[in-house]
């Protein structure tokens, strides 16, 4: 049964393609196409492009406040009008468990992605007042001030693992702050973007052109907002490979750029944890498949604790439940489609090649021959130079890695090209901490703390991207900086 709005918004209009073509939108895990959506092409890039330069200069979007905040709250009540469609319609296009839409894949943005932006709005230091200072040639005395404006268009460019946070993180932010915006949504994931598209046309007051939605199977039709003089600032989550790019394209044009891109987090479990629970953290490879940036994907065990500790992983892994994501018991659907699937089976086959040692999974399940399945795969004896514990595998796989001592712990864990995340596990929050101040990444929890939520910053170091989204820095994200001065009368 086809579902889903197949429209983009443009320029205040919900539209489909100039040539009526569409692309299919799968279920991954039936197989079975939930709907269709507009295939947009250049043109309407161009056209969406043009009407949110038109609204950010003519509007008073930039600089009318309370408006803003107005109307995302009257985005966010049509949000909530519609909960658990749009709980039913994520479950369907991006085949997350029923289960975890109680979280960062639903509920959490829902609750924090439009309302803490819009009050923050109000809190927000848009004017500093610095002290007096002497003119140019000491010619009296001349107040100074620090302006903070919004950066003008944003081409926002999201994935299709948490489709709705992304986008809601990402418009929240970015609206807020008064610039206006292009969401150019993962083909794999379109509906939960042209939902918003519907819901700013026919439930919001805010004018044409400050939103628009642009959909397209094409990804050269993205990289346009890369390339276009009329786009001020990316906002791009998604893999490294793809982030190089954007900033290879974008610096004739010398865009601002906001790049959330790929991990390979780890986590250090001392020799002085509580041994069962540090270790449940490896769970987390099997949340949504392993389809998140900064799940901690390789687990570091002492040497001294090594054989127990990988043996309660064994048997915690033996056990994850796991198959149809309309299931409530479920924590693991598949993977997004056949060409990712295809990509970790790939990394699990080198894995084995390279001499890891296959615990278990590894396999397409028998009992599930439809979607895109991949068993819960755990991997010991794994050197970290092995492609497995290099490479971001986004799939259900879990490496683990001793170490001797705590020097070397944080060795192999600063020894990746990323860092994005990481996570200690110790009995002495003092020793947790001191490591957690040596890994190189830009979230760190310690002993299961969380660093989620609308006013923490999200980011990493490295190629793990550029800036950080959440909270005042996200505010900074979207903002310039102006000093202005004057005499004082």
């Amino acid at each position: 049964m086809s579902q889903g709005e197949k429209r983009m918004l443009i320029d205040g209009e919900l539209v489909l393609a100039d040539s009526g073509r569409t692309f299919e939108n799968v279920n991954p895990a039936t197989e079975e196409v939930i709907g269709e959506v507009a295939d947009a092409s250049a043109a309407e890039m161009e056209r969406a492009i043009v009407a949110a330069r038109r609204a950010f200069e003519e509007t008073s979007w930039a600089t009318d406040h309370a408006f803003r905040a107005r109307c995302l709250g009257q985005l966010q009540e049509a949000l909530e009008g519609e909960r658990e469609e749009i709980r039913e319609e994520l479950i369907a296009e991006v085949g997350c468990p029923r289960m975890i839409t109680a979280g960062p894949q639903f509920e959490s943005p829902l609750e924090d992605g439009l309302k803490w932006p819009a009050k923050f709005i109000e809190q927000y230091p848009w004017v500093t007042e610095l002290p007096d200072g002497p003119g140019l040639g000491g010619d009296g005395t001349h107040v100074r001030q620090v302006w903070k404006e919004p950066v003008g268009v944003v081409g926002a460019i999201t994935p299709w693992n948490f489709p709705f946070e992304v986008n809601l993180n990402k418009i929240g932010q970015a609206l807020a702050t008064g610039n206006t915006v292009v969401l150019k949504p993962a083909p794999d994931t379109p509906f939960t973007a042209t939902r918003l598209g519907r819901l700013v046309a026919e439930r919001t007051d805010i004018p044409a052109g400050v939103f628009n939605v642009v959909t397209s199977s094409d990804h050269l039709v993205g990289e346009q907002l890369t390339l276009s003089p009329l786009v001020d600032l990316i906002s791009f989550t998604g893999s490294t490979a793809v982030g190089r790019r954007i900033m290879e394209k974008g610096a004739a044009t010398m865009k601002r750029l906001f790049l959330e891109l790929g991990g390979k987090s780890a986590t250090i479990v001392l020799d002085d944890a509580d041994l069962p629970t540090a270790v449940m953290a490896g769970m987390g490879a099997c949340y949504h498949a392993g389809q998140g940036c900064a799940i901690q994907t390789r687990m570091l065990l002492p040497r001294s604790r090594y054989d127990e500790g990988l043996a309660i992983i064994e048997q915690m892994f033996a056990n994850v439940p796991y198959g149809d994501p309309q299931r409530p018991d479920v924590m693991m659907g598949p993977l997004i489609s056949a060409k990712q699937r295809d990509r970790v089976e790939e990394l699990i086959a080198t894995g084995v090649r390279e001499g890891a040692r296959l615990v278990l999974g590894g396999k397409r399940p028998e009992h599930l021959p439809k979607g895109y399945y991949v068993e819960p795969t755990l991997f010991a004896d794994v050197d970290n130079s092995m492609a497995i514990a290099q490479q971001e595998i986004f799939g259900p796989v879990l490496v683990v890695i001793p170490f001797d001592d705590d020097e070397d712990a944080v060795r192999i864990a600063n020894d990746s090209e990323y860092g994005l995340g990481g996570g200690v596990w110790s009995g002495s929050l003092e020793r947790g901490r001191a490591i957690a101040k040596r890994i190189r990444a830009g979230q760190v929890t310690v002993n299961g703390g969380n660093t989620y939520g609308p006013d923490m910053p999200f980011g990493g170091y490295k190629s793990s991207g550029i800036g950080r989204q959440n909270g005042s820095y996200g505010f900074d994200q979207y903002l310039e900086t102006k000093a202005v001065a004057w005499p004082r009368p």
